[in-house]
């Protein structure tokens, strides 16, 4: 069958079983390898969903401009959806993303405006601020907004939680996620605890971030936010596409954590991830061997993104040395 664009490719990506990486574990634990989607991330969903639900209702006209903050995934998905649309693109992001991503969006003709990472959420010069700034003051232009639009949850609820559900035969019975903004988690979570009220739900957080404490207190607390490095997930903020009541555990795992397991991914499962992958896979292995998972359970990791974006960082061996990571 011969699609008509680049976009129709989206989803449809596999569960493949982890088998070394996952010792005295005995539950059955599986990868949905969301690098396999055309922008090699799992952000392809929300992109596509967020500009269709944009162009419904009006919120964007041809030869628009979409203008968002990301740390780089959505934008890579939005990037493809407006070369296929004839649509501009402007995206902010910060500091600490990788080199690779900003060439990447760039290469697909989007502007990229970088921006300071340790600043407060408000502050005017954040990338939340300079997105929502520009999408202000550029005629014609669209603010997806990924945090707050409920767009991005609900693409997860129309696809990634049927796909997961059908390729487990409904056998699922744990489901670990890393948490962003919040939209592959809920969404996901939503369609599965549909079907089955019993799935425990895991998300994985980062060390420096605020879901775990705000989870466990309901509480919003910033001496919880200090500088980590992995990207895409965690957060300083509470988006609104975070639902709590859907999640049973958060986990929290460090860079260094996260970025070994990256590594051993790649080189003993032959998945060839980032960063972010290489923490949920961490954090859901540690809650696996602390809740002495049984042979019957089926559990499934999100792996978001290709390890394309880290060439420079998580698989430079002189930038793991200089950070402490290895020795």
């Amino acid at each position: 069958m011969i699609q008509n664009s680049i976009l129709e490719s989206i989803g449809k990506t596999p569960l493949v079983r982890l088998r070394k990486v996952t010792e005295n574990i005995k539950a059955t634990v599986a990868a949905k390898v969301e690098y396999l989607n055309p922008g090699q991330s799992v952000k392809d969903r929300i992109a596509i969903k967020m500009i269709d639900d944009a162009e419904e209702k009006g919120l964007i006209k041809p030869g628009g401009t979409i203008i968002e903050g990301t740390s780089g995934n959505t934008g890579m998905g939005l990037a493809l959806v407006a070369a296929v649309r004839g649509y501009n693109c402007i995206f902010t992001t910060t500091d600490k993303q990788s080199k690779e991503k900003v060439d990447l969006l760039r290469a697909l003709g989007a502007e990229v405006k970088v921006c300071p990472t340790n600043v407060e959420p408000d502050d005017p010069e954040s990338y939340y601020s300079v997105a929502k700034r520009l999408s202000e003051e550029i005629p014609n232009s669209y603010y997806p907004n990924q945090y707050e639009n409920l767009s991005n949850t609900q693409a997860h609820y129309e696809t990634t939680g049927p796909e997961i559900w059908e390729q487990t035969d409904g056998k699922i019975t744990h489901y670990a996620c890393g948490m962003g903004t919040g939209g592959t988690i809920s969404g996901t979570a939503k369609y599965l605890k549909e079907q089955n009220p019993e799935i425990k739900v895991i998300g994985i957080d980062s060390v420096g971030s605020v879901y775990k404490h705000y989870f466990e207190t309901g509480e919003f607390s910033k001496d919880e936010i200090k500088p980590y490095k992995t990207e895409g997930i965690g957060e300083d903020i509470i988006p609104a596409n975070v639902d709590f009541d859907l999640i049973d555990e958060v986990i929290q795992v460090n860079d260094r954590q996260a970025f070994l397991m990256t590594r051993d991914l790649s080189k003993r499962e032959g998945l060839f991830v980032g960063g972010s992958c290489g923490a949920a896979v961490s954090g859901a292995l540690e809650y696996a061997r602390q809740t002495e998972l049984k042979s019957s359970d089926l559990m499934v990791i999100i792996l978001p993104d290709s390890g394309t974006r880290y060439i420079s960082k998580i698989y430079n061996d002189e930038w793991m040395r200089e950070n402490n990571y290895i020795d």
